[in-house]
């Protein structure tokens, strides 16, 4: 029997809690935002009950997240960070790029961290990730620190919506005005 807090498990709790707020979104048609499933490949399937029995998960997924608010492509990650350094291997060059280049389609990209241990979600505009990532490849610190992270951006709950992030994309647009 597997544990709870298994590899394979990370970052379940945060997906579920978004997943859930997407849904509170659609049904108030504030937002339709979905799920990017993670492509794998099967390696074992078994015959009888044609489940796949072994899979890797393929390196080149975008992001978690993919929809419109009101007429406004977005797509975001959800990440988690149990200490108050978060590494920005968690970010793949990949997902970097996709954000880059979906933000020059008039698009809005983003993180949603989680700092566990302190029970707080951020929203972290590209910018400012794209700040933290050109620092690293030109020779900088391979993390960010919780004291970088803007506190303006912290998100909050409110009644049915558990991640209420739709307020920091109007604060996002805001600023881009």
């Amino acid at each position: 029997m597997g544990t709870w807090n298994t590899r394979g498990l990370r970052g379940s709790t945060l997906e579920d809690l978004i997943n859930r707020s997407n849904d509170s979104y659609r049904e108030k048609k504030l937002a339709l935002i979905q799920k990017v499933p993670t492509p794998i490949t099967p390696i074992s399937i078994d015959k009888e009950s044609r489940h796949i029995t072994l899979a890797y998960f393929d390196q080149k997924s975008t992001v978690d997240y993919i929809g419109a608010v009101q007429g406004i492509p977005i797509c975001f990650d959800a990440k988690e960070c149990a200490v108050e350094t978060f590494p920005l291997h968690n970010v793949h060059p990949h997902q970097i790029a996709f954000m880059r280049e979906f933000e020059e389609q008039g698009g809005i990209s983003f993180i949603i961290l989680s700092y566990t241990m302190k029970n707080e979600l951020y929203y972290l505009p590209f910018d400012e990730i794209n700040r933290f990532w050109t620092r690293m490849e030109e020779g900088g610190r391979k993390s960010f620190t919780y004291e970088e992270v803007d506190k303006s951006w912290q998100i909050r709950s409110c009644r049915d919506i558990f991640v209420h992030y739709l307020e920091m994309i109007q604060k996002d647009l805001d600023r881009r005005d």
